[in-house]
């Protein structure tokens, strides 16, 4: 995500190659969601340098690959998983295990997951991203796979996308989105120590910022509660995300004044002709 166009000579430099760009990042935000590993394994030496790139407080929240979850549903992918696990052994304690399933994974397939978790690496965190609407509006599902996740100490990731859906999309990104993301109710339980929230906002950087009011009140009550939150913030093109999620972060900072600010990132060189 870090090499996401828009973010060019803004966020990150532009005279910066794209396998240096990371760094550039890591002085914005403090984690990120590795949305790459789905469609293949990274390789050992390009994990290397993620990890050389960024401090030790910096999370990868990466999602296992897509044969993994979407294709074989986690059926005979001994093979995948140890290819996987190994390319991303240099990120150490800071990966996160982000299982991410598919909207037709619904309460009959939990006991295959909570086989799959069990078998995870005890000193990774792990967390699981479900769109099923079962999940979300009947109780016995829900408990089934709360049951499932706390028994393999995984988080629920919720990807709240109410605020977007509130009004139909003004824009070609935003129609974009319209399409393809879920819509599910809001959802700010908590299973573990490391909650990990998604959160998309509209266009309009003034109506994300409204829409995430609720999630600053939440991420506050769950650093007081002595749990350590990760919030990813996106909007239909993702152009502001850096600055909205040292934005969100500042706004949690007002409710815990106690919080560390996250670091100031280096100035990137205005756009030259030569």
């Amino acid at each position: 995500m870090w090499t996401h166009k828009a973010w060019s000579g803004r966020f990150v430099p532009q005279s910066l190659p794209a396998d240096k760009r990371l760094r550039a990042y890591a002085g914005w935000c403090n984690a990120v969601e590795g949305n790459t590993t789905f469609y293949a394994t990274p390789a050992r030496k390009t994990v290397l340098a993620w990890a050389d790139q960024t401090g030790p407080g910096f999370r990868f929240v990466v999602k296992l690959p897509k044969v993994v979850t979407h294709e074989r549903r986690f059926v005979a992918v001994e093979r995948e998983m140890r290819a996987f696990l190994d390319a991303i052994e240099p990120l150490g304690e800071r990966a996160v295990l982000w299982t991410q399933l598919p909207g037709s994974f619904g309460p009959s397939d939990v006991d295959a997951l909570a086989r799959f978790l069990r078998r995870l690496p005890a000193d990774r965190q792990r967390a699981v991203e479900v769109r099923h609407p079962a999940f979300f509006t009947d109780a016995g599902a829900t408990s089934v796979l709360e049951g499932a996740l706390a028994g393999a100490n995984s988080e629920w990731v919720p990807f709240d996308t109410t605020v977007f859906f509130q009004r139909p999309p003004a824009s070609e990104a935003e129609q974009e989105a319209w399409a393809k993301k879920p819509r599910l109710p809001r959802r700010t339980r908590a299973l573990t120590g490391h909650p990990i929230v998604r959160y998309l906002g509209r266009d309009s950087n003034e109506e994300t910022v409204t829409g995430w009011q609720p999630w600053a009140t939440v991420a506050a009550d769950w650093l007081g509660e002595g749990r350590s939150p990760t919030v990813f913030v996106h909007t239909p093109d993702n152009a502001d995300a850096p600055a909205l999620a040292r934005h969100f972060h500042d706004d949690v900072r007002a409710l815990v004044p106690g919080l560390d600010p996250l670091p100031e990132p280096e100035p990137v060189e205005p756009a030259t002709l030569f």
